[in-house]
């Protein structure tokens, strides 16, 4: 017990004594980093010279966990405008599966009305028999032929974009070489830059674009449309847009569905009639029969022809 006591008389006051030593050092510290004097700063710079370096194994773990939040929060940024770019690329999947159905039906609806953009041009609608491709031929038959005016070499289109052209006409069907066939080879114009290529088949679901003089202006998702080069397709048909694919080059995605093919329209191309004169234009005959014009310029009964019509009664 005795000695208890005495172990505690003693080691107290040297408690005592290193915590004042140890306050006293900390403050001269203070005082020290606080003086604006080029002397103390030396001596500061001397300080750290000396001894950070030889600590750092004491501020590792520090600087461990330091790093280890500023990539937590990297991860927790990372992760937020991952969830972000999910919600804006999934308002743009409904946007897009808006405009396909508004671009179908506004198709539909200009095939109901039998509304033609270009006066020479006008259609026949046939009705898909079969499909008769191969791995190395891609086509599908029409039940409209010869006998119907089909001719070969005409566009078809499915009521979006370009399918094919025809390519062997019979009595009563036709053949379709669909866009995708490794025969296949169509001048287009691209938009909005009007650049000129060539669309080849190489029967994959995507066509090539080969033949472009300047790639660089050319962004993807432009129009890809006919050109009319050649002859071979009426000009401004729409045939798709363009992608860039893994192999780094230029294809045209269809907007023709080559999967659902039901009924597709071959494009013929009537020339229309010039008119040099306008005593060309063939009216109505003026004013229509049993009418006359009066003195104020109104239409009212012919009475003469009134006059010379027989009467029911006397007939009988």
């Amino acid at each position: 017990m005795a000695r208890d006591s005495y172990d505690d008389s003693y080691t107290r006051p040297v408690r005592r004594l290193l915590l004042a030593v140890l306050v006293l050092l900390l403050v001269s510290l203070v005082l020290i980093w606080r003086i604006d004097n080029p002397r103390m700063e030396r001596m500061r710079a001397a300080i750290v010279d000396r001894y950070v370096p030889n600590m750092e194994w004491a501020m590792a773990p520090i600087t461990g966990i330091a790093r280890m939040a500023e990539d937590f929060q990297s991860y927790t940024r990372l992760f937020e405008q991952n969830q972000e770019l999910r919600r804006e690329l999934q308002q743009m999947r409904a946007w897009r599966e808006a405009a396909l159905q508004l671009e179908q039906e506004n198709a539909r609806l200009l095939d109901l009305n039998r509304v033609q953009l270009d006066p020479e041009l006008t259609f026949v609608t046939g009705i898909v028999l079969a499909d008769s491709g191969s791995p190395f031929r891609r086509s599908v038959l029409l039940n409209v032929g010869a006998r119907d005016g089909i001719l070969d070499g005409w566009a078809t289109m499915d009521g979006l974009g370009v399918v094919g052209r025809i390519s062997g006409v019979g009595d009563s069907t036709s053949r379709v070489m669909l866009l995708t066939d490794a025969a296949s080879r169509i001048p287009v114009t691209i938009m909005p830059s009007g650049q000129q290529a060539l669309l080849m088949g190489d029967n994959s679901a995507n066509p090539v674009l080969d033949f472009v003089e300047d790639p660089e202006d050319i962004a993807a998702g432009d129009r890809i449309v006919t050109s009319g080069d050649g002859g071979l397709f009426p000009p401004g048909l729409l045939v798709g847009q363009v992608v860039f694919t893994s192999d780094r080059r230029l294809r045209g995605r269809l907007s023709a569905d080559l999967q659902r093919l039901n009924f597709l329209r071959v494009m013929r191309s009537h020339p229309g009639t010039t008119l040099d004169d306008p005593a060309d234009l063939i009216g109505p005959p003026w004013p229509p029969v049993g009418m006359v014009v009066d003195q104020s310029g109104a239409l009212v009964p012919d009475p003469s022809a009134r006059a010379e019509a027989p009467d029911p009664d006397e007939s009988e």
